[in-house]
């Protein structure tokens, strides 16, 4: 136990993945860690977590798995507020399961808890164990999240008028409509976990953020400078990013194989996450959009929600595409368009020479993965902290353009239309391509030898290792 850190990530194959791929990256620094990883289980649809950590375990023994043993959460909570409130009814199996950890042989080095685990704070650091925070998105998310205390009487004065923006550190100015989720409700338990995050994470040894510091300058220095909340400490920060899942068990896929008759960077990939959804209104507009604009596309299409949300909390049927699509689409759009349901191997998909833009969701993994692979985006953000995200890569980093909505968050077929051929034809888009292209060796050098990110683990691992 003496030379195990403890990572701690919230449910759901978005934390899960970044978490593992940050164990492997602490055991590229010292492979004589082990790395045990806490595992809760959500009572949603929370992606294939089983068969993933199985393949984890087999490749990589130096991770071990621990499952805490389920609860019973109530049913009266929605699965966002879940995500919140789950870590604390988890606290006593958390604390019972530390204790038989630490009895069988010593203290472990530290832990890392996922920003959304905040509850679970205390009991790790009434056990002594020092204890750092993983915020899986950016330095931007981030200067905002540590803001919380002091922009909290602003965001109440202006949260109605949709026509008005609040200022976080480091970041451009964030219009009231694209705040994330959890300031819809401000007595709502998103929100208030958030700001009880934002008082813990001073208190703690340290965050570690899934970004580079050459692609977020400003909110990096924001934060390191304590201009997020002047009256707390300031904790360690340690951009460590990107990271990226490896998916290189992919390469056989029927995708692959079609983008490989592909002209180089002509293909544009359309994909939402692993839970965003769209009304079937939305599909059809999307492929009238599509086959409008005479580009090569690949796009991965899920079933429509049956409550009418964007977002899936149970696992979805295969989506009917004769009935989702256009009359005809499908053929008219054979050899320069192919449909793929339910799911594509996004990181291969990017990387692969035939993609040249990326019609994403804002989730903070798909940015990075675009960047990492220097494709170009439109941002259509769907939940979460998505249009938080979207206002960033637009304005601040430069990395993506933004589809105009309609009421509702609707988008019609001539602005898909309008925003792929900006994307792919315009003196626009070109330099949005140069600049994601600059951020994609950026990205590269952070992670290479005496580069800022891979500096700034193994200095964290070092200080673990003599502590």
């Amino acid at each position: 136990m003496e030379d195990t850190i403890i990572l701690y990530p919230s449910p759901g194959m978005g934390h899960l993945v970044p978490m593992v791929e940050l164990g492997k990256l602490i055991l590229t620094h010292n492979p004589s860690f082990t790395i045990t990883i806490l595992v809760t289980t959500a009572p949603f649809d929370t992606g294939s977590t089983s068969s993933y950590i199985s393949g984890v375990s087999t490749a990589t023994p130096s991770i071990l798995f621990h499952h805490l043993p389920t609860i019973s959460p109530p049913s009266s909570l929605t699965p966002f507020e879940l995500t919140f409130a789950l870590p604390r009814l988890y606290n006593s199996n958390l604390r019972h399961a530390l204790q038989t950890l630490i009895s069988q042989d010593s203290r472990p080095k530290a832990s890392v808890i996922d920003f959304f685990c905040n509850p679970s704070f205390e009991v790790f650091t009434s056990l002594g164990i020092p204890t750092y925070y993983f915020f899986t998105s950016g330095a931007g998310g981030l200067s905002a999240l540590l803001a919380i205390p002091t922009t909290h009487q602003t965001v109440v004065d202006k949260i109605k008028d949709p026509n008005t923006s609040i200022d976080f550190p480091g970041v451009p100015p964030i219009p009231t409509p694209d705040l994330p989720e959890p300031y819809s409700d401000l007595e709502g338990i998103p929100y208030k976990s958030l700001f009880s995050a934002a008082i813990s994470m001073p208190k703690s040894s340290g965050v570690l953020t899934n970004t580079f510091i050459e692609f977020e300058p400003r909110a990096v220095k924001a934060i390191s400078d304590g201009l997020c909340n002047p009256s707390l400490p300031t904790p360690p920060i340690y951009c460590i990013g990107p990271i990226v899942a490896n998916s290189g068990e992919d390469q056989d896929n029927e995708c692959l194989r079609w983008l490989d008759s592909q002209p180089s960077r002509s293909v544009v990939f359309l994909c939402f996450g692993s839970t965003g959804l769209f009304k079937a209104e939305q599909l059809m507009e999307m492929a009238i959009g599509l086959e409008k604009s005479g580009h090569r596309f690949l796009w991965v299409v899920r079933s429509p929600p049956t409550d009418g949300g964007t977002k899936s909390s149970l696992a979805k049927p295969e989506p009917d595409l004769d009935v989702l699509l256009p009359n005809g689409f499908l053929d008219r759009t054979r050899g320069r368009g192919l449909v793929v349901k339910k799911w594509a191997p996004q990181v291969a998909v990017l990387s692969h020479g035939s993609v040249g833009g990326f019609v994403t969701h804002c989730g903070w993994n798909s940015i990075l993965e675009a960047v990492g692979a220097g494709v170009p985006m439109v941002a259509w953000p769907l939940y979460a902290e998505q249009r938080f995200n979207k206002v960033c890569s637009v304005e601040e980093m430069k990395v993506a353009l933004a589809l105009e909505e309609s009421e509702g968050g609707f988008v019609s077929a001539d602005e898909l239309e309008k925003r792929v051929r900006e994307l792919m034809d315009s003196e626009r888009g070109k330099r949005v391509r140069e600049r994601v292209m600059e951020m994609r060796d950026g990205a590269k050098a952070a992670l290479g030898e005496g580069g800022t990110s891979r500096v700034a683990l193994a200095e964290l691992v070092e200080s673990w290792k003599k502590g």
